[in-house]
């Protein structure tokens, strides 16, 4: 069970909570909260994550570590959470930079993005939820051509723009 606070139009929390596999749908005007991160190296190249080919959605495409806010976290600690989950990494809220917080009225979401600079060696990280199979550091010429090339995720909320300013921040 992974249960969902629920947030209205503001991103107020409701006091609502809901079970992300239950019939219960979100309503209209009623949003759950979704982190992603940008992770950056002293090269200035991004870390994206190969999915499992056992994923329902995008199985084998390329994305940054995201995921769902469970109930009673926010934002940062979901973050935190997620990327310990799928890399094996342990990162301190004190090296995390807010980007920015988009919103979904399709997919009923706030997505929150998160910065983080780390110089991480491949061979370090470990995969243990089974949801991420491998990982790389890109340039920004080379991510553009993956987007291109279809091979990252369609709903990475993360452009060569977006890429641009964090290298500056």
């Amino acid at each position: 069970m992974e249960l969902w606070d629920v947030y209205d139009i503001n991103k107020r929390f409701t006091g609502k909570v809901i079970d992300r596999h239950s019939d219960e749908r979100l309503k209209e005007g009623e949003y759950h909260l979704v982190v992603e991160a940008i992770i950056i190296n002293s090269k200035g190249e991004i870390l994206l994550n190969k999915r499992s080919k056992f994923k329902n959605k995008y199985p084998n495409m390329w994305e940054s570590t995201a995921g769902s806010c469970i109930k009673g976290e926010n934002s940062l600690q979901s973050m935190l959470r997620e990327i310990r989950e799928e890399l094996g990494v342990i990162f301190n809220e004190s090296d995390a930079v807010f980007y920015k917080t988009l919103r979904d009225d399709n997919a009923k979401d706030f997505k929150d993005i998160w910065l983080f600079r780390k110089d991480l060696e491949i061979k370090d990280l470990s995969y243990t939820d089974g949801e991420v199979v491998d990982s790389k550091w890109i340039t920004i010429d080379e991510f553009e051509k993956m987007i291109d090339n279809e091979e990252i995720i369609p709903t990475i909320d993360f452009d060569k723009e977006d890429y641009k300013k964090c290298l500056e921040l």
